[in-house]
């Protein structure tokens, strides 16, 4: 995969390292990896790579028509044979309200939590930004789990800080070199997804009773996604891709450290 020159009238986008052993996905929703991340996931998992989910929410306000308590079953019964599709195993719910999630310490302590307890090089989140592009807001929560996601694994490596954590038996981990924030308008690196592309669309289609909640007619998963990530492989020579931005947390390093 090459980036594209820059007189291209396309995105130029730079390739993510793939150097690295574990990761952990934390994002606000069931769906939220779905909905373009997945095929990257199904991608590394492949190498050998070890991936774990973790939602904040269980989306149990998603459905109109469903009680929050049995939508939340069923939606976190849909996230797990979605990551099972991509070949991920572990999947945690932190069990924060879906739709009124606050940015704040509780937020970022569960999030540093997690860090420590699984001790990933990598974290992935998806866009915080306030939009997804000209006239596309974001939503709430996902702009307050990826502002706490850069905090949180900030506060997992110092030890003075959620130091009841560290009485538990965990130790502080500062082993994350970067956060990946997938579907970024200001996505600047991308990975090739081409080979992984079906399996995306296959993880996304496992959130059934969502997408059907949503009442979108004639919604067809497979074409959506082409939407998002064929632009981008053609970006980079090849069919499909993911963009992500990065985020370094390499002391005095940039966007590629």
């Amino acid at each position: 995969m090459t980036s594209q020159p820059e007189s291209d009238d396309r995105p130029a986008y730079k390739p993510l390292p793939e150097d690295w052993r574990k990761a952990v996905a934390i994002v606000a929703h069931p769906d939220d990896m779905e909905f373009g991340a997945a095929a990257a996931v199904a991608r590394w998992t492949r190498q050998g790579k070890e991936v774990v989910y973790v939602m904040v929410t269980s989306g149990e306000a998603g459905i109109d028509g469903i009680e929050p308590e049995e939508c939340r079953t069923l939606r976190e019964r849909e996230q797990v044979e979605s990551a099972r599709i991509v070949g991920v195993d572990t999947v945690e719910f932190l069990g924060f309200p879906d739709g009124v999630v606050e940015y704040g310490i509780p937020l970022r302590k569960a999030i540093s939590e997690v860090v420590r307890r699984h001790q990933p090089e990598i974290v992935i989140t998806g866009n915080f930004r306030d939009t997804f592009g000209p006239g596309a807001l974001n939503q709430a929560d996902h702009i307050a789990v990826g502002r706490a996601v850069i905090d949180g694994v900030r506060d997992a490596a110092n030890r003075w800080i959620h130091t009841d954590q560290l009485s538990q038996g965990l130790e502080k981990w500062g082993g994350v070199s970067a956060v990946w924030a997938a579907g970024s308008p200001g996505a600047r690196h991308a990975v090739d997804t081409t080979d992984t592309f079906q399996l995306g669309v296959l993880s996304l289609q496992a959130h059934r009773a969502y997408i059907d909640g949503l009442g979108w007619d004639d919604f067809d998963e497979e074409e959506m996604l082409e939407g998002f990530c064929r632009p981008i492989g053609s970006a980079i020579g090849t069919t499909y891709g993911t963009s992500f931005e990065v985020y370094s947390l390499t002391w005095g390093g940039d966007e590629d450290a």
